[in-house]
């Protein structure tokens, strides 16, 4: 056998350095910073792309934004997807709130005027620490959630006033006045005026439950609303729409009015609209605002063709049907708007329940059904659920409740709003997003460009998914009952 000198050499060498690495790798001296090859093993690098603020039905975390890092990628798994397309639009949004009642402007006035000042920037402005509430709706004349019935002419039994000489917002001037506050904070905040019963001396029932506006009174009471506006846009505050009655077929209320699909398209057609024209008044009018379980309410109206070019759109609250009756009226009448206008939550109701319902249908349901704005019911009422007229509602939570002259709770239909009203300002866009099983959800895009998507997990288990977007995606998850709102630009 031949000696080679060179290849021993070689060898020993490569003995040596193999004994070298033994050692080091059986060393129990830690290697603080090991070589990394870029080329080989290139560091991962996540990027935050998407914020994402999280509110739990068992209250854990309320509207709270997580630290976890949400960055796009392409790494394959085998998660659902939430597929979100801005190139597919739908409807524009007017805004998320509540209803501004008497009894909630009576409530946050017993607050401090620290508190109170506090309070309304929360609610209504649009820094880090607010919701940015956008739309409201108030009562013209009293609503079963003030303290008392009253109209702005109230007369004598067996007095008129055709003229309106006695008409005067005087019994509202401390919500007139919470009005200007409010917008001084948010001067773009759009106003919804509804009544709850006319005038008695209108109405076929010497009362303010119940009843019927009488026909001959028909143009007067049509000119009743353009003082209102007329007056209220004198104050400094510019009223965008009105329906002509709060749930018209719901008349055991207090204060309330029966008011007929037929009655209601000949009060829109032969007064009401020809008043605002008159009038050079550009304030929509909203057909209907009561319960989706009878779309053939505003259907009716907009069948009729004199009254068809008065009306804008369709307003539904959802104490009976399906919310899906939005939609039912949109295709019939595309060119007519869809609102949800109101939904109450419980004294007696539970925040996991309330909360996974509520986004389910008052959120994401109505924008998924062409709604361009969606409202909860009362603003905020103190801690016995008042104040309310003898026999109006004694159930209805607040958004707020009022617990003395220094402190407020958070209920859970401040949540429900605020999961919407803080990210998706008035002039976003809904844009299209896959919807299905229990991962229910609605995607928008924001004047800025901003993209908002809304999920809500209404299983009974945590449930982990993709949000994908121009062919990335991001993965999280959502415990039962959890919702959240996810942000990216």
């Amino acid at each position: 056998m031949k000696f080679n000198l060179k290849n021993t050499i070689k060898a020993f060498f490569l003995m040596v350095a193999v004994l070298a690495q033994v050692k080091c790798s059986s060393s129990s001296d830690p290697v603080e910073n090991p070589p990394v090859d870029p080329v080989v093993n290139p560091p991962v690098v996540v990027t935050k792309d998407v914020d994402f603020w999280l509110t739990k039905g068992n209250q854990s975390a309320l509207l709270e934004k997580q630290t976890v890092t949400l960055g796009f990628g392409t790494t394959a798994n085998a998660y659902a997807n939430i597929e979100v397309n801005a190139a597919q639009k739908y409807q524009t949004i007017d805004g998320f709130g509540y209803t501004l009642t008497g009894g909630s402007v009576d409530v946050i006035n017993q607050l401090n005027a620290t508190k109170r000042t506090a309070l309304l920037q929360e609610l209504f402005g649009s820094g880090e620490n607010s919701i940015g509430v956008s739309y409201i709706r108030i009562s013209i004349g009293a609503s079963d959630l003030n303290a008392i019935p009253f109209t702005y002419n109230d007369l004598a039994t067996g007095q008129a006033d055709l003229n309106l000489d006695k008409f005067s917002l005087e019994k509202d001037k401390n919500l007139i006045a919470m009005l200007k506050e409010i917008l001084a904070i948010n001067p773009k905040i759009l106003i919804l005026a509804t009544p709850w019963s006319a005038p008695i001396w209108m109405k076929d029932v010497a009362s303010f439950k119940g009843g019927k506006l009488k026909t001959e009174y028909y143009d007067v009471y049509a000119k009743y609303f353009v003082k209102y506006i007329q007056q209220m846009k004198a104050e400094g505050i510019t009223i965008d729409a009105v329906t002509p009655q709060n749930e018209p077929l719901h008349d055991g209320n207090n204060p309330s009015m029966y008011m007929s699909a037929t009655d209601q398209a000949s009060f829109i057609k032969n007064s009401l609209g020809p008043a605002f024209k008159a009038a050079n008044l550009n304030v929509k009018i909203i057909a209907y605002d009561h319960n989706c379980d009878n779309p053939n309410y505003p259907k009716t109206i907009l069948a009729d063709t004199d009254a068809f070019p008065f009306v804008d759109g369709s307003a539904f609250h959802l104490y009976a049907g399906d919310i899906s009756a939005l939609t039912e009226v949109y295709n019939s009448y595309p060119t007519k708007n869809v609102y949800f206008t109101e939904q109450w939550t419980s004294s007696d109701g539970k925040f996991e329940g309330d909360l996974k319902w509520h986004l389910r249908n008052v959120i994401i349901g109505s924008m998924r059904n062409y709604s361009r704005n969606a409202l909860e019911w009362n603003l905020a009422n103190n801690s016995s659920f008042g104040p309310h007229t003898d026999g109006g509602c004694n159930m209805c939570k607040g958004a707020i409740t009022i617990t003395s002259g220094d402190s407020f709770e958070r209920n859970v239909a401040y949540y429900i709003i605020a999961h919407a009203s803080k990210f998706v300002p008035m002039g976003s866009t809904r844009i299209e997003s896959n919807s299905g099983g229990n991962l229910q959800n609605v995607a928008f895009i924001t004047p800025s460009g901003s993209k908002v998507l809304i999920v809500e997990n209404d299983g009974s288990a945590t449930e982990t998914f993709n949000i994908k977007f121009n062919g990335k995606w991001v993965t999280t998850s959502l415990e039962a009952g959890s919702v959240g709102t996810y942000t990216w630009k």
